[in-house]
C-alpha cells in the first residue's frame, strides 16, 4: 500500500521541464584568434569559465587576402575547428545561416562585416558582430538600420567591456564620474580608420564607464600615441589613449567627485562570452546598437580631427556625413 500511495504522490508532482536543448551557433569568418577561444568556451564543459547553452556547429571561413593577419590564419583555425570540434564548414553564408539558430561574425576585418550580415538577413536569427562592428562609419550605419529594418537582434562589443573586475564595482566609492581616462595598444592597419582596428578596445572600455553622449572630440598624435579627447553632452569628459611602441597594457582611471581610481587591468574573454550567449538566448542585446554606432563615430570623428590638425569635430558631423538619420 504505501509503495502504491508513493507513486500515486510521485505521478502527481509537477514534471520538470527538461533543459532547452543548446544552440546552434554559425560563425562566419575564421581569420581571429577568437574562433578558437569563443568556440572551445561555448563547446567544451571542461574548459575553464566554460559557458553553457549553445555549441560551434557550423562555420564559414571568409578571409582577407590582402590583411596578412588574416589570409595567414584561416587554413590552421579551419583544420583545428574541424578535426577537435566536429565543425561543419559551408561554403554559403546562406547555407549556414538556415542550418543555425544563430550567428557570429567573427571576421577580423572590419570592411565585409555589412556584406557577411546581409548574407544573414533573410534566416532572420540573432547575429553578434565581433569588433569592430564595420570597417567604416557608413557601413556601421548601415548595419544597425539593416537590423532595425530586419528586426534582426543585433550586438556588438569588445571584449574590454566585461572585464573580470566590473567597472561599476571598482568605481562604485568614488562618487558621480566626471572624467575617464582609457589607455589600451593601438596598432594601426592600413585598410581600416585608425582606432577601428585594435584601438577601439579602450574607446569600448571608456564607453562602457562614460556610457553614449559624446557632443565632439580632438585628436593629439604623435609618433608613439594617439589620444582623443570626448566631451560629453553633460560636461563629463572621456581620453582615450591609443599606445604603440610603449606599454600594451589597458587600464581605466576615473575621477569622482569623492576620489579615483583604476579597473579594467586584467582581461579574459568570459564576461563577453557569457553576454554573447546571454544575449543569443533572449534575443535581447546588452549594448543599444545605436551606443556601439556613437563609439564608431567617436572614432571616425577622431580621425577627422587627426585630418584638421586637431580641430574639435561633432560627432553629429561625421554621422551626418554617413547617412545617419
Amino acid at each position: 500500500m504505501r509503495f502504491l500511495l508513493t507513486s500515486i504522490l510521485l505521478a502527481l508532482l509537477p514534471l520538470r521541464a527538461a533543459d532547452p536543448a543548446p544552440l546552434r551557433l554559425g560563425i562566419i569568418g575564421l581569420d581571429t584568434s577568437h574562433v578558437i577561444a569563443f568556440t572551445k568556451t561555448f563547446n567544451d564543459p571542461a574548459a575553464p569559465n566554460h559557458v553553457p547553452g549553445g555549441k560551434v556547429v557550423a562555420a564559414f571561413k571568409g578571409g582577407s587576402p590582402d590583411i596578412e593577419s588574416s589570409a595567414s590564419r584561416v587554413d590552421g583555425y579551419t583544420k583545428e575547428l574541424v578535426e577537435k570540434y566536429g565543425v561543419k564548414i559551408y561554403a554559403t553564408i546562406a547555407e549556414l545561416s538556415a542550418n543555425v539558430d544563430a550567428i557570429l561574425i567573427e571576421s577580423v576585418d572590419g570592411r565585409p562585416h555589412l556584406e557577411q550580415f546581409r548574407q544573414t538577413l533573410a534566416a532572420k536569427k540573432p547575429v553578434f558582430i565581433d569588433k569592430p562592428l564595420a570597417g567604416s562609419l557608413k557601413d556601421a550605419v548601415e548595419i544597425v538600420r539593416l537590423a532595425r529594418e530586419h528586426k534582426i537582434p543585433l550586438f556588438s562589443s569588445s571584449s574590454l567591456r566585461y572585464p573580470p573586475e566590473t567597472f561599476a564595482s571598482k568605481f562604485a566609492k568614488i562618487g558621480d564620474i566626471t572624467s575617464v581616462y582609457s589607455i589600451g595598444p593601438a596598432e594601426f592597419e592600413p585598410h581600416h580608420p585608425d582606432f577601428f582596428w585594435y584601438g577601439i578596445h579602450c574607446v569600448e572600455a571608456l564607453y562602457t564607464v562614460l556610457g553614449p553622449g559624446c557632443v565632439s572630440v580632438q585628436r593629439t598624435r604623435a609618433e608613439n600615441t594617439d589620444i582623443i579627447t570626448g566631451v560629453w553632452s553633460d560636461g563629463r569628459v572621456g581620453i582615450a589613449q591609443g599606445n604603440r611602441k610603449t606599454f600594451k597594457g589597458y587600464g581605466v582611471t576615473a575621477v569622482g567627485t569623492k576620489g579615483v581610481a583604476t579597473a579594467g587591468e586584467k582581461q579574459n574573454y568570459y564576461g563577453l562570452t557569457a553576454e554573447i550567449m546571454k544575449f543569443l538566448q533572449t534575443r535581447i542585446s546588452p549594448v543599444a546598437p545605436e551606443t556601439t554606432l556613437e563609439l564608431i563615430a567617436f572614432m571616425e570623428a577622431a580621425d577627422e580631427s587627426k585630418r584638421r590638425g586637431g580641430a574639435p569635430v561633432t560627432l553629429a558631423e561625421v554621422l551626418k556625413k554617413a547617412g545617419a538619420k
